[in-house]
């Protein structure tokens, strides 16, 4: 079986092509430039508005895992929001009728959680909840979802479609607000997290690909939405905690009242960051483990210290360089 994985060069695109290589599949990795990824397994280069060049990336495919977006942007670039939805939405949807018309059985789209909102309390939510993008990278998502969900699920369509949302997704080198968490913890400073009684669904990159790799084959999930965690819905002071022990370092958490915290967040501007912290956001798996008989392989402890002990010795390993000062 041959799988086409777009997005190939990011952060899950590098990991899952590495997994699905190692457990015996044909990976074509489709990437914009070159990478030293290209190593490991074969890769094609360009752009998703090229149609040439995608029907010449499809010959031959039996599944396609579509990764590849236009992320969250970020000063003057946050304001191009046609960019986003002409990458995430149009272009998505483009590409999987090229895929459709040239014979592909399945195309996996991974979405995200963000379609869901940003907060949930401490019910979880599943593939039945509704929909809440509150974020504009969310809608872009959401929407793609909904066109290919038009196009491919109960129309007698010859590419059967899976959907998976995912929540943060961490590993030693994960972007964003994991990437922060552990700089954090880095730092060995004392943080006023101990009152923080959240819960929060994760899923680990090891995990995620995994996951998708069964979403891939599964006959079972042809046509389905999916959403996938660790299982393990952990508290801050707990993330915290176990990222601490993967460093070698004792959690220094102290106790601070959450409310004055919030208060504070707010007059600074920094409220989606207090939500992101400290709010909860938790998710059911459970369709994925019935449907589909799978359990995460790795628990998310377990990860959270391995990604902390990695990025550790990353940083140990910069620090080292000839030439750095000491």
């Amino acid at each position: 079986m041959r799988i086409l994985v777009t997005g190939a060069s990011g952060f899950i695109g590098r990991a899952l092509c590495l997994d699905l290589q190692a457990k015996g599949f044909s990976v074509r990795a489709m990437m914009r430039k070159q990478s030293s990824a290209c190593t490991d397994y074969e890769c094609v280069f360009g752009e998703l508005d090229d149609e040439a060049f995608l029907a010449g990336a499809l010959v031959d495919v039996d599944v396609v895992v579509h990764l590849a977006g236009r992320a969250h942007q970020f000063g003057k670039a946050s304001k191009n929001l046609d960019a986003m939805f002409s990458v995430n939405r149009d272009l998505t949807l483009k590409f999987a009728s090229i895929a459709e018309g040239l014979g592909v059985k399945r195309f996996v789209f991974v979405s995200s959680i963000g379609v869901n909102g940003v907060e949930t309390g401490l019910t979880p939510i599943d593939e039945t909840s509704p929909a809440n993008p509150v974020k504009d990278y969310a809608l872009s998502k959401y929407e793609a979802e909904v066109g290919l969900s038009a196009r491919y699920v109960d129309k007698n369509s010859e590419m059967e479609l899976v959907i998976i949302r995912p929540p943060l997704v961490y590993a030693a080198n994960a972007p964003g607000n994991f990437q922060r968490l552990l700089k954090l913890v880095e730092l060995g400073v004392p943080l006023p997290f101990s009152a923080v009684a959240n819960q929060r669904s994760m899923v680990s990159l090891n995990n995620l690909t995994d996951f998708i790799r069964i979403c891939a084959i599964h006959p079972n999930a042809a046509g389905q939405l999916f959403m996938v965690s660790d299982g393990d819905d952990l508290a801050l002071p707990e993330i915290l905690e176990a990222l601490s022990e993967g460093m070698g370092r004792k959690s220094r958490l102290f106790y601070f009242p959450v409310p004055i915290m919030s208060a504070v967040s707010r007059l600074l501007g920094k409220a989606a960051l207090m939500t992101q912290l400290c709010g909860s956001f938790v998710l059911s798996s459970g369709k994925a483990r019935t449907l589909l008989n799978w359990t995460p392989p790795f628990s998310s402890r377990d990860e959270l210290i391995k990604s902390a002990r990695e990025f550790e010795l990353s940083g140990e390993a910069r620090r080292s360089k000839p030439g750095r000062s000491q």
